[in-house]
């Protein structure tokens, strides 16, 4: 694949896989301070889309993939685009091995942002270009770094240092009265607009689903601060944003004729406090994935959430 990060290969094809090579500055490996990423553009919109129906069993598929790292597969063994930190593993090849994909392009990429899908992103084209005619399945993996999730984070973990057992976070990013995250999402929901809008203009036949994020912390509030350097309060408070940002994603995907993905909900219990072999995020870097990322399991289970919402 090219530093552009664009393939179109036969699904049952297998890529390349060149030796490691370090990461661009745009598409960082998030460590412990690790968060989401995104793709695409504002733009004009129209509710009320019908979403096509789901191709048949017998009809050719051609499959798009667009997104940010959560859906490119970053850190993950083997990588086809180190640039991008794409894998081979990626729920999206995996989806795209399940449906014998006619023609199947991933263009998901690190770092990227709801500015990358119609503008490039470094050397990487916009993402949007890979859109046709004729394609008839895309999925979309993005709104995370549109919040600045890294950054959040990174905010969490120093200011959990000065008060561990409080919420400094949550604190800090509401010192006015006013939940900073979630004045963040709510400016993010047009974005997401603008992107279906323009998916269903350049893909009309498209079946389009909206992948949301998986569970990144306990869902039952608990802490792990031995894991994860975040105060105990916050825990609860970061799970909470994050829920939000995923009810955004569904309401936004059912009025753009899109299916939503749900990834939360399947994933409760494999966080990244778990133990390894139970967990399905990466609590840091290491050969299983990138920090704060699904690895290979956790995008197991999120092709199976596609696929069940395929029908598949």
């Amino acid at each position: 694949m090219s530093v552009s990060g664009r393939s179109t290969t036969p699904a049952h094809r297998e890529a390349g896989h060149p030796a490691p090579a370090p990461r661009r500055a745009s598409a960082p490996r998030l460590a412990l301070a690790a968060a989401a990423s995104a793709a695409l553009l504002m733009g004009a919109a129209s509710p009320g889309l019908a979403a096509p129906a789901a191709p048949a069993s017998g009809d050719a598929v051609h499959y798009v993939a667009l997104g940010d790292s959560y859906s490119s597969g970053l850190g993950i063994p083997q990588q086809t685009d180190t640039a991008c930190g794409r894998s081979d593993r990626n729920y999206a090849s995996l989806v795209a091995q399940e449906v014998g994909a006619a023609s199947f392009t991933d263009v998901t990429c690190a770092g990227a942002d709801t500015t990358h899908m119609a503008g490039p992103q470094d050397a990487a084209a916009p993402q949007l270009d890979a859109l046709r005619p004729d394609t008839t399945l895309v999925t979309l993996g993005v709104g995370g770094n549109d919040l600045d999730l890294a950054g959040v984070i990174t905010r969490c973990v120093l200011v959990g240092y000065l008060a561990p057992h409080g919420s400094p976070c949550k604190t800090s990013f509401t010192l006015f009265g006013t939940d900073e995250i979630r004045s963040r999402i709510n400016a993010t929901a047009p974005k997401i607009d603008a992107v279906l809008d323009r998916i269903h203009a350049r893909s009309p036949q498209a079946r389009v689903l909206l992948v949301g994020y998986p569970s990144l912390l306990p869902d039952d509030g608990g802490s792990c601060r031995a894991t994860i350097p975040l105060a105990d309060g916050d825990f609860g408070w970061v799970r909470d944003e994050e829920k939000r940002l995923d009810t955004m994603l569904a309401q936004r995907a059912g009025a753009y004729g899109a299916d939503y993905v749900d990834t939360y909900g399947p994933s409760v219990g494999h966080d990244a406090c778990k133990a390894a072999g139970v967990r399905w995020i990466e609590p840091a870097d290491s050969d299983e994935g990138a920090g704060f990322h699904p690895n290979a399991t956790g995008h197991r289970s999120m092709a199976d959430a596609v696929l069940a919402a395929l029908g598949r």
